[in-house]
């Protein structure tokens, strides 16, 4: 079993008018098997989150920690980050012309595994994920992203996700965009890839229709850069219903 541990997390970003810290002490635990919902409204801090356990140079973690399986992720490179078995879907994934969707996998494939997988059992295994995602087997030649729409930007991103295979996958609002088929689709890749080994996963969004298809064990609000309530599936089901606005008051009385 594996553990994501982040601990007392602060974080600031640069802008004209000099530092600004956008996460006060962030404190989650994430283990294999569980898939944990940060859910919040627009600017409380859930991406920056995200982006902040990736190591996105543009975020500056000024005290706390994070920590996959005793390794503090904080004093790793990105790539570094991704060897010890994290990944991040974005919400809006980069194009990367002149790179194929093919090449790029089997770079990070063999990047992962200090190995080249072999070709012919490599395509079909890249194959038979972008059938599951329901991606033509022509995206495989094309350069990443570019030209793809919002949800086949997204169903790759699932692609990357199966063959990868990272320990911990951070997801930033993979359903923004989506429509009914496209996040049935995508959801039922992550419950493939969490049913495939010890995983854990952190799933951002801003609404509960992903959580129709994939079943949170925690659900975590989170308001001005830290979380303010905690609970089970029950949790999201009252978000749908009375959404943000008490918890957002409630922050603001105790800033």
């Amino acid at each position: 079993m594996s553990t994501l541990t982040i601990t007392d997390l602060h974080v600031e970003v640069e802008t004209e008018n000099g530092p600004k810290e956008i996460l006060k002490g962030v404190n989650l635990t994430v283990r294999s098997g569980e898939v944990h919902a940060i859910m919040g409204p627009n600017g409380s801090g859930k991406s920056t989150l995200a982006y902040s356990i990736a190591g996105h140079p543009k975020y500056r973690i000024t005290s706390g920690s994070v920590d996959l399986d005793g390794v503090e992720l904080s004093e790793l490179s990105v790539d570094a980050r991704a060897k010890a078995g994290l990944f991040l879907a974005m919400q809006y994934p980069i194009e990367v012309p002149g790179v194929s969707v093919a090449n790029f996998l089997r770079t990070a494939k063999t990047a992962l595994s200090g190995e080249a997988p072999k070709v012919r059992t490599w395509v079909k295994e890249v194959n038979a994920a972008m059938d599951r995602l329901g991606l033509d087997h022509s995206f495989a030649a094309r350069s990443l992203n570019e030209g793809f729409s919002g949800g086949e930007k997204k169903r790759n991103e699932i692609v990357q996700l199966e063959l990868l295979n990272p320990k911990f996958a951070v997801l930033d609002e993979t359903d923004s965009g989506l429509d009914i088929d496209a996040l049935r689709i995508v959801s039922e890749g992550v419950n493939r890839y969490m049913a495939a080994g010890d995983h854990g996963l952190l799933l951002i969004t801003h609404y509960t229709r992903i959580l129709n298809y994939i079943t949170p064990t925690f659900v975590h609000v989170f308001v001005d850069g830290h979380i303010v309530a905690e609970g089970g599936p029950e949790l999201a089901d009252r978000l749908e219903v009375d959404g943000y606005d008490r918890f957002v008051k409630a922050a603001k009385v105790d800033a």
